[in-house]
This record gives structure tokens, sequence and C-alpha cells, in this order.
């Protein structure tokens, strides 16, 4: 085992880069969104006293918008500075450098005998000084990024990539210690006179104006081929860092000068004796998420990631041990882990998070994973109308476990500011519905951790790294949670309401409520939290807005080219992947839940009036009968929208009409002759929808049956069916309240109240306003 001696360990950071932003152009910062906002606007209003100083800095004082345009250069770093680019990152990752070299020439010279005269010696030891930092600081410190498609970039004629590579390398320009690893793809001749597509890994500096090539590896094939994208960018390029400590950093992370100061420290820790034999591999840092002022969302979001990376991965660590690596800001004992697989496992699907995973291999190969909490690394994440996260078995618990989440903040809180800070922080949060947003939030952890296990697979969904303070449509939140949350809340909505209408136990006693609130909170927190959470949602204008694309993408047929942004039929098809590649044995087991839809029908039934309290099981297969007669009417839809619904709309509307004066026709009959009653029709809507639902699941599962048997259009026809009531009943409350200017005003008030304490206009943000006085 290799000894290091503490003065000799030194640091190389490492960042994957795919195609995310480098550098805000002007263009850019300009260019407004549909509410009229452009980036440079949104950045003036959110820090209003940054901008002012960084005015002051550069000496400027604008007379109106125009004049912005003289100093472009730097408010496009400004803004940069501000946004998730690597522009920034760069920036605090250089940090580092520094901070070595302030900390070299601190070490080499005496403070207490220093001349501080200008002398002709003391400017000869200052400068010789001042070398030796930056020749240390060179031994001591690297910096790569791996820019997977840089080479793909300097040889693009698309603008926008000729312009990414521009400003990669002018950062290389920048920071001469920058160096950035891409893979090459090159045309080579074969033996036999052919060509073949030869792969490299390129490593590149900047040097007068140009890049230039320092190294250059050959590959047995396409990395990606082979791995994820993420982890294979970060394991084609970690042969060209050096040094004995690697700390992997992500593109939406920043960095301090105070906190690069503590790097000598943090590194001591990979040969303290406290640890004996089993000295660390990983060490864990903690992450100071800095933009939860933005909004109430965003503060959520930072409370719970501060709790999480700083009491919770402490636990973890000691006394549990069980602690892997999570977060990027964390350092490996590179020698260790190139020598044990490298820092990112990426066979395809199965290390979809390539995070996790080098924390198992670092542990199950007798190495030791601590964190510590006295340096942290910044971390961004601005998000507001959008919940991606990844898991509670049971219902009811996920909605008690939403308020749960909370205990871990406060205690995070209390620990670091005291708790009555923490009490006051808990009692705002609540006021402003955390609770609904992380019962939201273990909805989603349930429903894929549910699906992982039956089926299997993973899917990496990109989240962007700008500025998402947008309204997200309708069409576009029903997309993102309809199958996680929707259906899901709708199941217990009926489940309730069957147990309200038919149940016993509690029907005279106020114990149903106590029994059922959190359930009933948990139904309303996944049908409307991402609506609640959905910036200018209560808006008329938005409101018709929404419905409008709404129809249009329900109307829209799929096919060749269609998007599922464009067409439900190619979302819908799309819904259905994870069924076409899993087994036999998790299709009988998806058929197998799905038969829990039919104990509605059988349960209901017997309960109307028009059956007359018979207990015959012709009463059960009347009912299946009336079920057979609604897929035989969805099928004559199907074929009419086939013959009809392009070329003869008339013919097409007609047929509907002749079908809804049939359906008419049967239920005056069954009022007038057969005692069918209104609470009867309620019943059979409770009774049959469920039964209708789990025919279209079991049709998905058997999907090649039955595009065998000619019923595929028909199941479509039901999908589409249920689709529509099930946005219907989603959006009717959104329509209802649009109708009120006080609930938007609410609303903006609920989702931006810490911008409102430093007094920050939002509603003029979102409403795309000018500030006149700005340049007054």
């Amino acid at each position: 085992m290799m000894s290091f001696s503490l003065s000799a360990f030194s640091i190389n950071v490492l960042t994957p880069y795919f195609k995310e932003e480098v550098l805000f152009s002007a263009d850019d910062l300009y260019e407004k969104n549909e509410d009229g906002i452009s980036i440079l606007f949104y950045l003036r209003k959110i820090y209003p006293d940054e901008w002012k100083n960084f005015l002051q800095r550069i000496k400027f004082k604008p007379t109106d918008e125009e004049a912005l345009k003289l100093k472009m250069d730097d408010i496009c770093l400004w803004a940069s500075f501000k946004g998730q680019t690597l522009t920034r990152t760069v920036r605090g990752m250089m940090y580092y450098r520094r901070a070595l070299e302030i900390q070299c020439t601190q070490d080499k010279s005496d403070i207490a005998k220093l001349d501080r005269r200008k002398t002709v010696e003391s400017s000869q030891e200052g400068l010789a000084s001042l070398e030796m930092a930056h020749a240390m600081a060179d031994i001591k410190f690297t910096y790569v990024v791996s820019c997977q498609v840089y080479g793909m970039q300097k040889t693009s004629k698309d603008k926008r990539e000729r312009a990414s590579y521009v400003n990669i390398l002018n950062l290389m320009l920048m920071f001469p210690s920058l160096r950035v690893a891409y893979i090459d793809e090159v045309e080579a001749p074969t033996s036999n006179g052919t060509t073949e597509k030869t792969y490299y890994s390129v490593l590149v500096k900047g040097v007068d104006k140009y890049d230039q090539e320092i190294y250059r590896i050959k590959l047995p094939g396409k990395p990606t081929d082979i791995g994820e994208g993420k982890p294979e960018n970060q394991n084609h390029a970690i042969v060209f860092t050096r040094g004995e400590a690697l700390q992997a950093i992500d593109m939406n992370q920043d960095n301090y000068l105070e906190e690069a100061f503590k790097m000598r420290n943090v590194l001591e820790e990979f040969e303290r004796q406290k640890y004996r034999k089993s000295k660390p591999t990983i060490l864990g840092l903690r992450e100071h998420i800095f933009t939860g002022s933005v909004s109430s969302l965003a503060w959520f979001m930072s409370n719970q990631e501060t709790s999480f990376v700083t009491i919770g991965q402490q636990v973890l660590a000691n006394p549990l041990r069980v602690r892997f690596h999570y977060g990027h800001p964390d350092i490996f004992d590179r020698l260790f882990h190139i020598t044990r697989g490298g820092i990112s496992k990426a066979s395809k699907t199965i290390n979809l998070s390539e995070d996790i995973f080098s924390g198992f291999n670092s542990t199950m190969r007798e190495g030791n994973v601590t964190h510590h909490e006295y340096m942290q690394v910044g971390y961004c994440t601005y998000s507001l109308c959008i919940f991606v996260w990844e898991v509670i078995s049971s219902y009811e618990w996920s909605g008690k476990l939403g308020l749960l989440l909370v205990l871990p903040m406060v205690m995070e809180v209390g620990l670091e500011k005291g708790f009555r800070t923490a009490l006051g922080e808990f009692v705002i949060m609540q006021l402003q519905l955390a609770s609904v947003f992380f019962t939201f939030q273990l909805g989603t952890k349930t429903h894929y951790y549910g699906r992982t296990i039956l089926h299997g697979g993973a899917k990496y969904i990109p989240t962007g790294r700008g500025f998402v303070v947008y309204h997200a449509k309708f069409a576009q939140n029903y997309r993102m949670y309809s199958r996680s949350h929707f259906v899901k809340g709708l199941e217990l909505l009926i489940l309730l309401v069957v147990y309200l209408v038919y149940g016993s136990s509690y029907r005279s006693s106020s114990l149903y409520l106590f029994v059922t609130f959190s359930i009933w909170f948990l139904v309303a927190s996944w049908l409307f939290a991402p609506f609640i959470f959905n910036p200018s949602c209560f808006e008329w204008q938005k409101t018709v807005d929404d419905l409008t694309d709404w129809r249009k993408w329900m109307g829209n047929r799929g096919g060749i080219g269609m998007s599922v942004d464009q067409s439900w039929e190619a979302w819908w098809i799309s819904e259905q992947e994870h069924l076409r590649k899993t087994s036999i044995r998790s299709l009988f087991l998806e058929i197998i839940l799905s038969l829990r839809f039919l104990i509605y029908q059988y349960g209901i039934v017997y309960h109307l009036n028009i059956a007359r309290r018979s207990k015959s099981i012709l009463v059960y297969a009347l009912s299946w009968l009336v079920m057979l007669s609604v897929l035989v009417v969805l099928k004559m839809v199907s074929i009419g929208r086939q013959k009809f619904g392009t070329d003869l709309q008339l013919m097409f509307r007609i047929l509907k009409g002749l079908l809804f004066l049939g359906f008419v026709s049967v239920m005056a009959v069954l009022f007038v002759v057969g005692n069918l009653t209104i609470s009867d029709v309620f019943a059979c809507i409770l009774g049959f929808m469920p039964t209708g639902w789990c025919i279209l699941l079991i049709g998905q599962a058997c999907s090649p049956l039955v595009k065998k048997a000619m019923l595929w259009d028909s199941i479509m026809e039901l999908g589409r069916a249920y689709e529509n009531m099930m946005g219907l009943i989603l959006f009717l409350p959104i329509g209802l309240l649009s109708w009120f200017p006080f609930v938007s005003e609410f609303q903006t008030r609920l989702l931006f109240n810490q911008a409102f304490s430093r007094g920050l206009q939002i509603s003029r943000i979102l409403a795309g306003q000018k500030d006149f006085g700005e340049f007054e």
C-alpha cells in the first residue's frame, strides 16, 4: 500500500460536459420567452443589488436599454456567472488554484519579517515568490473538463455549436491550467481498402488563440455504445487526470475562494490516524444550495437537499458506515479507484446513475467512505414547475411521510440556526404547502420504484441547466404525471367515494374524517400539486391557452415523425414501452394487479335500485353486457374515425350524433320502464369506470394478441376516452378558479414569498413589464 506524504497531495478536478450552455450570448440574454421575459431582464430583477454592484465595478451607468449593449461582453460574463453554465463552474473550480498560490506565498513568507518598503530587493523577492507559487499551483492542481462533443463542435457548421467551441476555447485561454478532453472520430483506411471510424480520447490546452493537442489515445470503439453517455464521458477522460486526489464536479456547481482554502485540510483526511487501517477512499463533502431564495419551491428543495447532504450523509457515514457516493463534490482517492474499475460504472441501463455505483465499488473493495461538514461546494437548483424525482408502498403512509419529510430539515436548521428559527421556518413552510410538495414527491418515488421492481429498466430524464421559472402547459404536466400521480389519485378518489357511500363502519361517526383525512390529503396533493406550483396557472388567458393546446394535443393523430409533445397517440404508445421490453412473468403480474378494478363493478351493481335487491349472478352478467355494448360503440367510433375522420368530417359527426341519440333513447327507456334512478347512474359510473380501465390495462399488456384480433384501435379509442375524462376532471377546478383574479395573486404570493420579502416584484417579471425607473 502506497504511503502518501501530507504535503505531497495534489488535487485534480473533473467535470463532464455534453451540450449545456457555456456562455450566454447577447442573443440568449435578450431572447424573450412566451411571457415576454428575457434572461437579462429576469436576472436584473432577481439580483437587483448584484446588478448595481456590477455596474459600479465596470464604472458604467447606462441611460437606457440600448446603452447596455456597449458593455455586452461584460454583461454576458456577469449573466453566465448567475446561471448554470460551464463558465461559472470553471471560474469556481479555478479558485482552488488561486487559493494554492496564496497559501504557497504565505507559507514561504515570514509575515513578521516582511519588508514592506518598496525596494528593488523586496520586489525581486516578491516576484520570485510569485513565480514559485505559480509553479507549485501547476504541480498541485489541474482541471480537466470532459467535453465529449468538443471535436464535433469544432467542425460543426451550426452557429450554436460553433459558438460553444469558441467559448470553450476562450475558457482555456483565460485559464491556462484548464484542459479539455474530448472524443475524436476519424475515418481511417483499412487493409482491404475501405474506411472505418476510429475513435480517440484527446486532451488539448489553449495556446496563442488556438487549442493545442497534448495527448491522443486510441479507443477500442465508441464509448457511448458501451455505456451511458455521462459515465463514459468521465471514464474516457480520467486517464488524463493526475495526482493522488480526484474531485468530481457537475455542471451545476460552483465554488468559493474561502472554501478553496480548506482543500489542503480536507486532503489530509486521507492519512489521518484515527481511521487506522480503514483509510478513506472517498471523502464526502456537503453542498451549499445557493438558489433557495428564488421561490418557495426552490426553498423547499434547498432545505431538503441541505438536510440530505448534511445530517443525512453524516449518519450514513458514521455510525452506520453505509454512505456510498451521492454527489459530485466528493473527493476520490484517485490511485485507489483507477486501479479498481474507475469512478463510473457505465453498463447501459444497469448503471444509469454513475454516482452510487462508484460508492458500491469502493465499499466492496474494502474502501471507506467518509463525510466532512467543514467544507462545502456550491450547488444550483433552479426549478419551479418541474418535479422530476425518483418509495413507499402504502398510499396512506405516503401522505403521512410527506409530512414527516420535513422533520430532518427542522433538525438540521435547528442545529445550524437554532430551534426557534427552525420552528419558525417549519410553520412558514407549512403555510406555503411544503407538505403538498413532499407528498407529491413521494408519489413519484412510489410509482417508479414499483415499475422498476416489476419490469426493470431505467431512464435518465434531463432537467436542463437553464432558468426554468416559466409556466408549464397543462398538456405538459399531464404527460409528465398522468401515470405516476393522476391515475393513482383518481383511483384513491373513487375508493374514498365508494367507502363514503357504501361503507358502514364510520358512517355515523366523526371518526370517518380522522380515518380518511390523510388519504384525502394525498389525493389532493397528487392531483393538483403540479398546478399549484406552476406559475400563472390560474391566470385566465393562460388557462384558455392551455385548454386550446390540450385539445390540439388530444386530437392529433400519431405516426412517423410525431413526437410525444405533438400527439396524444404518440405519447400513449411511448408510455407502454416498458411493457414491450418486459418478461412474460412481469406481464402476468401486471394483468393480475389490473384485476383489482373488477371488484368495484361486482360490489356496486348489487346496490343498484334497478337490480331490485337481487343477488342473482344474472345481475353481474347483465352488467358485463352493458360493458360489451360500450366496447361495441367504441369500435364503431374507431371504424368511423378511420373511414370518415379525415375526408368526410360531416359523415363522422352524423355517426357520433346517431350514437348519442341511441344512448339517450336507451337511458329514457331504462328510466321509464326499468326504474333506473339518478343515483343508479352515478353508481354505474363508479362501478364501470374501473372496469373499463382494467380492460384497457389488460389490452395494453396483451397488445400483440389484441392487434391480431384487430381490436387495437378500440383499445386506443377507449384510452382516448379515459384521457379526455381525466383531463376534464383535472381541468375543471383550474378553469373555475381562474375566473377569480385573487386566486392568481394568491398563488404568486405563495410561490414567490421569499422574493417578496426582499422587495422583488415578481408579478412584473411574470408579466414581462419593463421597469422604466431603472435607468433614471
